[in-house]
């Protein structure tokens, strides 16, 4: 499948829903561990991205696109998440610099690019109870997906599996990084608010992605 700026724009779009939908879950799981916000915030940023997206002209390339979701929403929500997905959209852009379109191998490496970008900027490892452990493994199952064949929709659709499983393990673990890590044991038995979100966000990557190859 060939990935054009429309389909990214509607990434976009199906994300930021996905995400509202999501929110008073998200803010009761930030709400164990830290301000209750995590939802709010998350919201405010996926509205700006694809509020910018979707004034940008039909000639925009993928770079455009994925840099000014970066400023929008970093702009919208410029504490916690706010660096990690700006600077993910950052990655995603430089990835695929100078291509008007992206191939199945084009998008999975922005979307590898995005994971390694908030493991960079986060300084965070897997199994740590941060986002990183849905992105980790979901960026390890694109690649391995569309190394075996698969185009970009499936490869993204095994990774949102592997980011809902990843999200779910955070249930398990001690928090190492951020607020949360001030409870030690007593995060314990939560879903990490950062790594559910993640889950959902990469959820609605793949559903927007199956419904562009089969238009």
């Amino acid at each position: 499948m060939t990935i054009e700026t429309l389909s990214l724009k509607t990434m976009f779009a199906a994300v930021a829903a996905a995400i509202a939908a999501d929110r008073d879950r998200l803010c009761a799981l930030d709400g164990v561990i830290g301000d209750a916000d995590h939802g709010i915030a998350m919201e405010l940023g996926f509205n700006a991205a694809r509020d910018a997206v979707a004034g940008l002209g039909e000639d925009a390339d993928p770079t455009l696109i994925f840099n000014t979701a970066a400023k929008s929403f970093l702009n919208a929500v410029g504490a916690s998440s706010g660096p990690l997905y700006a600077t993910a959209f950052m990655r995603a852009g430089a990835a695929v610099k100078g291509k008007p379109s992206l191939s199945d191998a084009d998008f999975v490496a922005a979307f590898q690019a995005m994971a390694q970008g908030i493991r960079d900027r986060g300084k965070a490892e897997p199994g740590e109870k941060t986002m990183v452990d849905a992105w980790a493994p979901a960026a390890e199952a694109a690649g391995q997906a569309i190394a075996g064949g698969a185009n970009a929709a499936d490869a993204i659709a095994a990774a949102a599996a592997a980011a809902a499983k990843g999200a779910e393990a955070t249930s398990g673990m001690i928090a190492a990084k951020g607020r949360s890590s001030r409870l030690g044991e007593r995060a314990v038995g939560h879903v990490d608010p950062g790594a559910a979100s993640a889950a959902t966000v990469i959820g609605a990557m793949a559903d927007s992605l199956r419904t562009s190859a089969t238009a």
